[in-house]
Formats: structure tokens, sequence, C-alpha cells
């Protein structure tokens, strides 16, 4: 008797894929937010068209900066090893990149505690500056001596003591399967209800699932034409390093650059878009076998380097036009064959 196989659900594939990935830095940020009276102005003497009284710093700008580093870059690396899921609501890790990001976000964890420690330990006295210079600052913000002691007073308060400091530092990293409602719980409710509420919990449900089931499916979709854009404006790059004279033709960090880039699109590449790989495949066995110096040494060897960006550049482009909607069917049939085969 023939069985009928169930149509493949992408979400089930892409939950296998990978995780979304949410990583956050927190920090006291050290703003104080300025009203008219902590200037000696009535309300009505500042106009909003004209002038805005704002959030001013506290501290000077550098005596974040390790920890802004610390900040812009930890989400430098999620955006650049992940894709922004369902209009950004996360980021989704594949697994081949898991391993990589963790390690990186690890550093990063480690660059954070230290800079907080050094923070915390110099706290005291950055606070002891950074009061100095306001006392000075403020001589040209309020108009008399005693809204100047005030909005001193006021300042002197907004930092607060180191003791309270460190549970406003944080740095974490979280993984999340992605996964849709099966159906909500009842609570305890009449007899005569329950039917009716329960049927209404259920259509709710199946709608919420089936609403992230067709944004999954863009989803996918979006993901393949982003790496397959990432391609072509990397071919351009280079060929503009090449062509603008500032690196004496063929640099090892332009061909460096490409090789990183074919390793990462084959770890980000969950989808298996398998075309887009073989042109990569096929540029690092022809065009990454010469190191820079044999192609500054080679006019020609340059022009088929050139022929072969420009080459893969505007294969990219195209198969970024298509419609990669063949693709995400493939993908969600092969992650249902893998599950057959394991079942």
């Amino acid at each position: 008797m023939k069985t009928t196989s169930s149509p493949p659900d992408i979400l089930d594939v892409l939950t296998r894929e990978g995780v979304l990935v949410n990583a956050s830095v927190r920090y006291p940020r050290f703003h104080k937010k300025l009203n008219p009276g902590d200037l000696g102005l009535a309300p009505d003497q500042v106009c909003d068209r004209l002038m805005s009284l704002g959030h001013k710093k506290l501290l000077p700008k550098e005596a974040l900066a390790e920890l802004a580093l610390v900040e812009s870059r930890t989400h430098a690396i999620v955006d650049q090893s992940t894709f922004p899921f369902l209009g950004g609501i996360g980021h989704f890790l594949p697994n081949g990149k898991l391993v990589d990001v963790q390690e990186q976000l690890n550093a990063q964890e480690l660059n954070f505690r230290n800079a907080r420690e050094r923070f915390l330990g110099d706290y005291r006295e950055l606070r002891r500056r950074a009061l100095e210079e306001w006392q000075v600052a403020i001589r040209h913000l309020a108009a008399t001596a005693g809204d100047r002691e005030r909005l001193l007073a006021q300042i002197t308060d907004s930092f607060p003591p180191r003791e309270h400091l460190e549970a406003k530092f944080a740095f974490e990293v979280h993984l999340f399967q992605i996964a849709v409602p099966k159906d909500l719980g009842m609570e305890l409710i009449s007899f005569a209800e329950q039917n009716e509420v329960r049927r209404a919990r259920h259509d709710a449900a199946a709608s919420a699932a089936r609403q992230i089931r067709e944004g999954v499916e863009g989803f996918v979709g979006e993901c393949i034409i982003e790496l397959r854009h990432q391609t072509a404006q990397l071919c351009d790059e280079m060929l503009a390093s090449m062509r603008s004279g500032k690196t004496e033709g063929v640099h090892q960090k332009t061909l460096n650059r490409l090789v990183k880039f074919i390793d990462d699109f084959k770890r980000l590449n969950f989808a298996d878009d398998a075309e887009m790989e073989q042109q990569l495949d096929r540029v690092r066995s022809e065009l990454l076998s010469r190191s820079a110096e044999d192609y500054r040494q080679s006019p020609s060897a340059t022009r088929s380097l050139e022929v072969g960006l420009s080459h893969l550049r505007d294969q990219a482009r195209d198969l970024a036009t298509r419609d990669a909607r063949e693709l995400v069917e493939r993908f969600g049939q092969m992650g249902h064959r893998k599950l057959q085969m394991t079942g």
C-alpha cells in the first residue's frame, strides 16, 4: 500500500538548521535630561521649534569609550554572522557559524568584564573630575548664582553611588529555538464557555502558526538573495580597490578577504544555494591559487582576475534578481528527506 508523505514544513527544517540569537550589552549611560526650570527659565521661554535642552552627558565620552567599543563590536559580530528574522524581531544564526560566533562573543564578554572593572575602579575619580568640568560649564547655562547652585546640586545627585553601579552592567547572550504555538491553554472557566473559548483559542493559535510559517518561507528566500547581493558587492569593492591604485595593483589583503568570504558563505549557506556556492568554489580554484605578488608580476594574470571577478559579480547580480521560490521549496524538501531518513 502506497503511503503519501506530508508536505515539508519549512519552519521545522529551519529549526534544525540554526537558532535565533540575541546579544545585549548594558551599562549606565550617565545622561541627565535638563528641564527649563533647571536653567532658571519658565517653560514658555523655551521654544521647541528653535531649541532643545535634551539629554546632557554627565561624564565625558572617553570615560565610557571601552564599554561603547565592546557594545559596537558585539552588535557587529551578530549582524555580520546572522540574518534579520521576520523583520528584525530576532537574528537567525546558522549552525555552521554557531561555534565561531560563540567564541567571538565570549571574547567580547571578557573585554566587557575587564572594561567594567576598570570603570568601577576609576569611578570616584571620574566623578570628581566631571563635576569640576560641570562647575565651569554651568556658568554658561544658568542665569543666576542660585540657578547655578541648584543645577550643580541636581547634577551631583544624578551620579549614583559606586555601590549601586555594579548591578547596572550586563553582557547577555541568549539562544532560542523557533517554534509556533500548537494551542493555547485553558483556564478554569464555566462549562458553558468551554467549547466556545477552546474553539477561539485553537483558531488564534492556528492563525499565528500560519502567519509565522508564511513569514518563514519569505525569510529563507530573503537570506538566499542577501548572500548573492553580498557576493556581488564584494566583487565590486575588490575591483574598485585594484583599480584605484592605492594598493599598487593586487594586494594580499584583497585576496584574503575573498577567501574569508567564501568560507563564511559556506557556513551561512543553510538554504543550500548550490549554484552560488559552485561559482565561488570555481573562483577559489581558478583565481585564488596565486599570491598577490604573482598577480602584480603578471599583467595577464591580473586581467584574468579582473575578468573573473567581473563575471562572478554579474552572475551573482543575475541570480539575486531571480525568484528564489524553487530554492526555498527544495530547502524544505531536503529537510523533509533528512527527517524521513533518520526516522
